[in-house]
């Protein structure tokens, strides 16, 4: 038993002292860039490929901080790229969009907060240049990127605080395993009907391919 769960069941327990933990502000919205509308407020998701959103959040390791960013598809609920950084320079958001498109077909639109990563001229026309849409939540307004905001909260309860990170290339090696296998392929997910995106983006196009058929 690692000594992060030992932490999690004595806080639980509520025999643990009280400690002030270092923290990391991973958004930085104060900057000049072109702001934005939201366009997912109220749109409703009916396919793959439709909205993609994107988070970044930080993980402590022994000496130091690292950064994960991550893009997930709305429909399905799959992790569509993803990097871990060393810092939250703009490598850390482009590399996780450039893994995305180089496996799936760009998105209709990408959802984000006003961070200054996404917000940055690099990274909308990195999206621009593939006719994708850019949306944007209003500045502390953080149910209007609450899908992304719920899969940073599974990533930390599911995997971040039940593991031991030896270092940087520990964590990329655990969090690639979870994000890519025990995320897509071994998490059921209720809003999926139970399945995992994996197995209901599998169910959707072969129902979309015996409509076709029968049409």
């Amino acid at each position: 038993m690692n000594h992060k769960r030992v932490q999690r069941l004595m806080r639980v327990m509520d025999i643990q002292a009280k400690t002030k933990r270092r923290k990391r502000h991973t958004t930085n919205s104060e900057h000049d860039f072109p702001r934005y509308p939201n366009l997912v407020q109220d749109l409703a998701t009916v396919r793959p490929e439709q909205v993609w959103v994107s988070d970044v959040t930080y993980i402590r390791l022994h000496t130091e901080f690292v950064y994960l960013a991550v893009i997930m598809d709305v429909f399905t609920r799959g992790i569509r790229g993803w990097h871990l950084g060393r810092n939250l320079g703009h490598p850390l958001t482009l590399t996780a969009p450039r893994r995305a498109l180089a496996r799936y077909p760009a998105p209709e639109i990408h959802h984000s907060d006003q961070r200054v990563q996404y917000a940055a001229t690099a990274y909308t026309q990195a999206l621009q240049d593939v006719n994708v849409q850019i949306s944007m939540a209003e500045v502390g307004e953080a149910w209007q990127s609450s899908y992304a905001e719920r899969l940073i909260r599974t990533i930390k309860e599911e995997e971040v605080d039940l593991s031991e990170y030896i270092d940087y290339h520990d964590a990329y090696r655990q969090l690639g395993r979870f994000l890519d296998d025990v995320y897509m392929h071994k998490r059921i997910h209720s809003s999926l009907g139970y399945l995992t995106p994996v197995e209901f983006e599998e169910q959707w196009r072969k129902e979309q391919e015996l409509a076709l058929e029968l049409n």
